[in-house]
């Protein structure tokens, strides 16, 4: 893992990202891509004299304040000890993010929570996640940073979604000062036991202690960002979209649920 894949936009989880994503590349020892991608083309549409003039004063707009972003972010990585790259594409983000993927290694995108409008951001990560291969960082707006040396909590629940975000993230748990794997029951029956996901990071030299809590009244979202405040976790690794996405969009969710309200970062994988 050594390739980092960065959204930028001029929201309010950009500075999170960017502090995430620098704290993740110097771990890696690896290279930071920044992309801007912005759905508004330079082209003007021919639509009449009015329609003509709308556009043009849209694409002027969208050009000054894509460049004053880019010279705010090279300003600011030319101070960075990574090396790095920026990139712009008039495309919309998740087809841009899903179509630069392809030989990234991580993504660092934002959560769907704060004061912010949340449409957007929920949508760009059920788009990525799932239309490519590469695990996404889920950065909350308020954590202006990624310690992947610090504790993590694997959520398992033998999952196909679980065992692809657990093996997507064995270089970061390799770096992990202790990992905690919690299994939470779920009315639904999965191939993979408990200890597999022990087992399996064994075989990575990773060790690993397993939680099962009792089955109660607390929700799995509940149970998730409970232990995690146990363990002191700096991240948690799971599987996304375990539903139908519709399905998790329109009666909520355990991955919906922890987009918007975890307070730690987020590796997933679908």
């Amino acid at each position: 893992m050594k390739s980092v894949l960065l959204y930028i936009a001029d929201d309010a989880g950009l500075e999170a990202r960017l502090q995430a994503a620098l704290d993740l590349t110097r771990s890696l020892g690896g290279h930071l891509h920044c992309l801007r991608a912005n759905p508004y083309s330079s082209q003007v549409a021919f639509d009449g004299v009015t329609g003509m003039s709308v556009m043009y004063d849209v694409s002027e707009m969208t050009r000054e304040q894509d460049r004053k972003l880019r010279a705010e972010i090279e300003k600011r990585l030319a101070g960075e000890d990574v090396s790095w790259d920026y990139r712009e594409e008039y495309v919309d983000p998740s087809r841009g993010l899903s179509k630069n993927s392809a030989l990234v290694d991580i993504i660092v995108l934002s959560s769907a929570g704060g004061n912010k409008e949340n449409a957007l951001p929920l949508g760009i990560l059920g788009d990525v996640l799932l239309n490519t291969t590469t695990p996404v960082v889920v950065q909350p707006d308020n954590v202006q940073k990624f310690d992947a040396c610090g504790p993590a909590l694997v959520a398992w629940n033998g999952s196909f979604e679980a065992g692809n975000a657990l093996r997507a993230a064995v270089p970061l748990l390799k770096m992990s000062s202790d990992v905690h794997i919690l299994t939470v029951e779920e009315d639904k029956d999965h191939d993979l036991p408990q200890l597999a996901a022990s087992e399996y990071l064994a075989y990575h030299g990773i060790k690993s202690e397993i939680h099962s809590p009792p089955p109660g009244r607390d929700s799995v979202e509940a149970t998730l960002l409970a232990e995690a405040q146990k363990r002191n976790a700096d991240y948690l690794v799971m599987g996304a979209y375990g539903h139908s996405r519709a399905r998790e969009f329109l009666f909520g969710g355990v991955t919906r649920s922890l987009f918007k309200n975890s307070p730690v970062p987020l590796v997933v994988s679908h």
